[in-house]
């Protein structure tokens, strides 16, 4: 819609734009210049939806963004610092997006929005033509017949998925909660369920009973299920559970320990090996030797949650460090900045971290991607 001096405005679908003006230095505590945007959005109840119930979303955007919102029937009004206030308009223009399709908006989508406008105004450059992320600048995401389409929700997800999406033997370290188990499984449901692969395979070594399988009462499934409960947490999260259980009877989805993989050749599969850090060297070596022709390989752990005994060699630790550099490998690593959970989370992740750093045991984590084109 032009404005009053016939220049072109571009708002999205079903929302408009007021002017950003300029206000009083000081008014809004810690910036020195403070600007105002308006949005109009056409439907009150998806504009509802948007702000929260009793505008929580909004209040949530407040504490991260350092702005004031004020919500009236379908406008709100967002004062802060210029750049604030404009990546205010891009989260709540995304999230009017989102909720126009059907999906609802929780704290952690926000957050997700809030580091994809980083993402795409400050961290990147924008994606060469003909590059694999789609849109300019956005992040990269999974589909699935369940969930349907999902975003990643921060810079180090968005890489990890591209690193799925380049190379056939993806690992990824760091900190529990950055969402590396759930992403393997949705992109590993994806790849399913749009026919790329024939099987999915996942697997995680059960050392943290401190007893062997063979004593542990009940049939095999009952005696792994309490070590793959996160796994079947994801899948039932991407996939109908009527799907899950039929997958799991026909052995297109199979769930098993690690000791299970020793002498099969595993082709035409997405194999996910999780706590990988809980691996000795020769179960890793073991495991990377199993793939076989058009299948994919995804391994996560976490290098301060190693459960092994005292002077093992963790095989996730050793695998980082002899196959670096390796085409067709790549690697992401996430920091405690990336935790995906409630914020309580991360600063638990971050307090550890920094004793350890302390106590000369780790020297923390550095975010990145050594994922080859």
């Amino acid at each position: 819609m032009p404005d009053s001096d016939g220049r072109q405005q571009n708002t999205p679908p079903g929302a408009a734009a007021g002017a950003q003006l300029p206000a009083e230095a000081g008014s809004h505590p810690g910036v020195d210049e403070t600007a105002q945007i308006t949005l109009t959005f056409e439907d009150n109840r998806l504009a509802s939806l948007v702000f929260g119930h009793y505008d929580q979303n909004l209040a949530h955007m407040e504490r991260r963004l350092d702005i004031l919102a004020n919500a009236n029937g379908n406008c709100v009004v967002v004062r802060g610092s210029p750049e604030a206030s404009e990546q205010a308009r891009r989260v709540l223009e995304s999230l009017y997006e989102r909720v126009s399709h059907g999906d609802t908006v929780t704290l952690g989508d926000i957050d997700g929005a809030i580091q994809e406008t980083v993402f795409q105004g400050t961290l990147f450059p924008a994606p060469e033509k003909g590059s694999e992320t789609p849109g300019s600048g956005s992040f990269e995401g999974i589909s699935t017949r369940r969930r349907g389409f999902v975003k990643a929700r921060n810079a180090a997800q968005n890489a990890y998925l591209r690193a799925l999406r380049k190379n056939e033997l993806v690992f990824a370290d760091g900190p529990a909660g950055t969402g590396k188990t759930w992403l393997a499984v949705g992109w590993a449901v994806s790849l399913l369920e749009s026919g790329q692969v024939d099987k999915l395979i996942i697997t995680r070594p059960a050392v943290e009973a401190g007893e062997r399988l063979g004593f542990l009462p009940g049939d095999m499934r009952e005696k792994v299920d309490p070590y793959l409960r996160p796994i079947y947490d994801a899948l039932y999260d991407f996939m109908e559970a009527r799907h899950v259980e039929r997958s799991l009877t026909t052995g297109m989805i199979e769930i098993a320990p690690l000791a299970f993989m020793r002498g099969r050749t595993l082709t035409s599969a997405v194999v996910l090996l999780d706590e990988a850090q809980n691996t000795t060297s020769m179960q890793m070596k073991m495991f990377l030797t199993r793939l076989g022709e058009g299948s994919r390989m995804i391994i996560n752990g976490d290098p301060s949650q190693i459960d092994l005994p005292p002077g093992q060699r963790s095989g996730l630790i050793e695998s980082l460090r002899v196959l670096t550099g390796i085409e067709g490998i790549g690697r992401v690593t996430f920091a405690e900045g990336d935790v995906v959970r409630h914020d309580l989370v991360r600063r638990i992740v971050a307090a550890y971290d920094a004793a350890a750093a302390s106590d000369g045991v780790t020297a923390g984590r550095v975010r990145k991607e050594d994922a080859t084109p």
